[in-house]
């Protein structure tokens, strides 16, 4: 499966706690603040433009989107953090799902922690990687829309990127050129098949 594109397929839209699925099976989660290319990457990684749905507009998706690869594992798209058309009540609303999501779901075997490889990581970005790493829940900095800049520019992104979020390593990507796509595979196979 490391050079094989897995089929994938929409499983479920989840708005609340019953509507999330009940199979057993690795989850890779893909979370970021709003508008920073989750559905974009997974499209990408998945070479199908249509899987997950795209948009312009920040903080469109509000649910948590699974999708299922080769039948083995789950990719989760979570809703961007961050922003909110609906305004506090649904930002609540966000928080409560998205915090029963970690607590209870005891499959996540990686979360792929996207931040936007033409800017510092946001407060937001740091407060996602804070908490990730008080759950202890293994991730992956993948920083996205890297083909916007020149190959000295990903060079200092990557260095300030990883100085923000604690040295950890970083991946850059680009949904359009695919850059990135075979290391976010091969880490996500690795951590599926890990225990």
């Amino acid at each position: 499966m490391r050079h094989q594109v897995p089929k994938a397929e929409f499983v479920v839209s989840s708005v609340s706690e019953r509507d999330l699925p009940c199979e057993s099976l690795p989850e890779v989660v893909v979370a970021g603040r709003s508008n920073v290319g989750k559905s974009s990457l997974i499209n990408a990684l998945v070479k199908n433009r249509r899987l997950a749905r795209t948009s312009a507009t920040p903080g469109k998706t509000q649910s948590i989107n699974f999708y299922r690869l080769a039948g083995t594992f789950f990719l989760v798209d979570l809703p961007g953090f961050g922003y909110s058309e609906a305004g506090k009540a649904a930002s609540l609303k966000w928080k409560k799902l998205i915090g029963h999501y970690f607590r209870h779901r005891s499959a996540i075997a990686l979360v792929i922690h996207l931040v936007d490889a033409r800017m510092p990581p946001t407060a937001l970005d740091l407060e996602l990687d804070e908490w990730l790493k008080q759950q202890r829940i293994p991730r992956m900095i993948v920083a996205t829309k890297s083909d916007k800049l020149s190959g000295n520019e990903k060079v200092a992104q990557s260095r300030v990127i990883s100085d923000a979020l604690g040295g950890e390593p970083v991946t850059l990507s680009s949904a359009r050129t695919g850059l990135g796509c075979r290391e976010v595979w091969n880490r996500v196979i690795d951590s599926i098949r890990r225990p």
